[in-house]
């Protein structure tokens, strides 16, 4: 069942053994939701945030929207009584997987976070790694037609950078006009084939690709369409923050619970 507030989700009459929390919005956290939700005795939860405005369906229930922080994510664990925290949110999001620590330190929740291993620059590629998005926008040179495969909230970075073209590839519309110079605007999603990256960086006449290294295979075709056609790429690093149980695969966390 899925509920569009962040309210409790309806509960079937029988009332599980263990109820289980997947903190979502990842190709890994939908797949531990299905491979969960057929085990007898469980009851599993995917909470999203909701920025996606059609996200594909779950299996169990959903509940959508944010919880206020660490302590309403703390109350949530005790009034729905959950056994078990999966933290299988993006690589990048900081803020909701520090949430995810203090909330189940707080409660005694066990937590285990899912950390996709990052990619792994080969001898191919062309890579500047970079800490943070605003090293990103200025290790850009001068002139680039960059594409930015980033969500709409870190696209402000990069209007300190008039001088290039960004070619803009996000899911849903943005609500506000991109505060770019000179940029394009492309709604889908990444492809799986690099084949298909290729000809949108051949269309664009891109010249460079800013991305954050968040590992997984999901977005991973446009850096071997990079490769292939020696495009350079300024990759955003991830700074270590795991905790609790912290699993590197889907497998590792379904062994686990």
């Amino acid at each position: 069942m899925t509920s569009s507030s962040p309210t409790a989700p309806e509960r079937s009459s029988a009332v599980p053994d263990k109820i289980i929390l997947i903190l979502g919005g990842t190709k890994e956290a939908a797949e531990i939701a299905a491979r969960l939700s057929i085990r007898p005795g469980l009851g599993v939860i995917t909470a999203l945030a909701g920025r996606t405005k059609e996200p594909a369906p779950l299996s169990g229930e959903v509940r959508t929207g944010g919880f206020g922080g660490a302590d309403g994510l703390a109350a949530y664990l005790t009034e729905h009584r959950i056994g078990l925290l999966i933290d299988a949110t993006h690589p990048f999001a900081a803020t909701m997987s520090a949430n995810a620590r203090l909330a189940a330190s707080s409660t005694g929740t066990r937590l285990i976070r899912l950390e996709r291993p990052p990619w792994q620059a080969e001898a191919d590629d062309l890579w500047t790694t970079v800490r943070t998005l605003e090293d990103a926008a200025r290790a850009l040179p001068a002139h680039a037609r960059v594409l930015l495969a980033l969500g709409s909230q870190h696209i402000a970075i990069f209007e300190t950078r008039p001088d290039c073209h960004f070619v803009v590839r996000m899911v849903d519309a943005p609500t506000q006009r991109l505060p770019l110079v000179s940029h394009d605007l492309i709604l889908s999603k990444p492809s799986a084939d690099p084949a298909a990256e290729a000809e949108l960086l051949r269309q664009h006449a891109i010249t460079h690709i800013v991305c954050r290294n968040s590992g997984g295979s999901g977005a991973y075709a446009k850096i071997i369409a990079a490769r292939q056609m020696h495009i350079p790429v300024v990759m955003v690093g991830k700074q270590g923050m795991a905790s609790g149980d912290s699993v590197d695969s889907v497998e590792a966390v379904i062994a686990l619970t």
